[in-house]
Parts: structure tokens; sequence; C-alpha cells
């Protein structure tokens, strides 16, 4: 598992802490960490960790590169996991049909637009055949190394991704559900995040730059 962190210092002992299980099965966790300053580093334990240039897709290719498995897992440091994480991946790797895939998501707050609002993620990926990081994106390590890893972008590199990969294979679709936080949703108001994502996957659509649409994101 690659997880991409900047100062995640509040989030990521959640996740550690649900990745026990798969630890104890001999996984490899890796922190791909983009310059924290809040303490996040001294939290990792025996997890493996690689200083990166910041940007999740710059980091996530850097974690990628000292992962040995066969499988890449591209996890977020805000994500909680379903419980017996453990049996859904020796089931995956049983498997040995698909090429990459995806988990449902659901949005931590309590909310009933955000329940919503996940379930409309997931049926959106379903009929795109795309999926966003949130939703734990796994992949072949042969067809990642393949198409170069994520492209450098500043923002979009889930996105881009998936349109390459889904030129090679139809991504599994898993139903057990990640825990991405709302709580940017929540600070920047629910409606308002909504009108941004969307207008920023339109123009995204359109050929803007993602530089562009990462200064937006940011500044919204």
């Amino acid at each position: 598992m690659v997880i991409p962190a900047l100062n995640e210092a509040t989030a990521l002992p959640d996740l550690l802490a649900d990745l026990a299980p798969l630890l104890a099965c001999g996984a490899q966790i890796i922190v791909a960490d983009g310059g924290s300053n809040d303490g996040t580093l001294a939290l990792i334990g025996t997890s493996d960790w690689v200083n990166a240039p910041r940007g999740r897709a710059r980091q996530m290719n850097a974690g990628a590169e000292l992962a040995r498995g066969e499988v890449l897992w591209f996890v977020h440091a805000d994500t909680r996991l379903p419980m017996a994480i453990d049996e859904i991946w020796t089931s995956l790797l049983a498997d040995h049909e698909w090429q990459w895939g995806r988990f449902d998501v659901r949005l931590s707050g309590n909310d009933w637009r955000l329940k919503v609002i996940g379930q409309m993620i997931n049926w959106r990926s379903r009929l795109s055949g795309i999926a966003t990081g949130d939703q734990g994106l796994f992949v072949r390590r042969a067809l990642f190394e393949k198409l170069g890893g994520f492209a450098d972008l500043a923002l979009m590199e889930d996105i881009e991704l998936c349109k390459r990969l889904k030129t090679h294979a139809p991504a599994l679709n898993l139903r057990q559900r990640l825990a991405t936080s709302s709580r940017r949703w929540e600070r920047r108001g629910i409606a308002r995040t909504v009108g941004l994502m969307w207008l920023l996957r339109a123009r995204y659509f359109f050929g803007a730059d993602p530089n562009a649409l990462a200064r937006l994101y940011r500044q919204s």
C-alpha cells in the first residue's frame, strides 16, 4: 500500500490502526511524504516511508518505486478501511483475472447530503469506468509500470490514470466501502464543494491546464 501524506498527523494514526491486520499478514505499508512539518513522520512506526516532491502524483510514484509487491494499492491518509480488510485482500489476491480496480466510498459526516453524494460517486464511477483517489485505486504493478505510473499533474492525476487503465481492462468495482473524511466538504460547504468539483471536472474535460485547476481548488 502507498499512502501519500502531507501534514496528516491527525488522520494517519487511524488509518495505520486499520491496517494492522494487513501488516500482520506481511503487507508492505509505504508512506510517501511530501514535506510534512506537523510530526507525521514520527507516527509511521514500522511502516516504510519515502520523502518525495510535493504533489500526490509524484508522491505516489515515489512510493510505488519503493514497493516490493505485485499489486499496488493507493490510499489517501484520511481514509478509514472496512472491517475484515485482510479477508478482502486475501480474496482479491486469489483472483488473478482483474488488472485494476477500486472500492466504493462513503463520506464520513452525518449529514444526509453526504450519504447521497457518496452513493452518487459510486454510481458515476460504475457508469464511467473512472475512479477517484478517495476510492482506493489498486492496480497490478506490471500494468502500472507499463503505463508509466501517474502523470505528473497537479490535479486530476487519478482520473487521467483511470482513463488509460480502462483502455487495457475494465475496473473491478468492489462494493465494500472506504470511508473518506468529509472535512473539506464541511469546511467549504457541501453545496459549494459539489459545484466546485463539477466545475473542475468540466474544465478538465474541455482541456484546462491541471495546474490552473489546482490553483482554483486551493483558492476555493
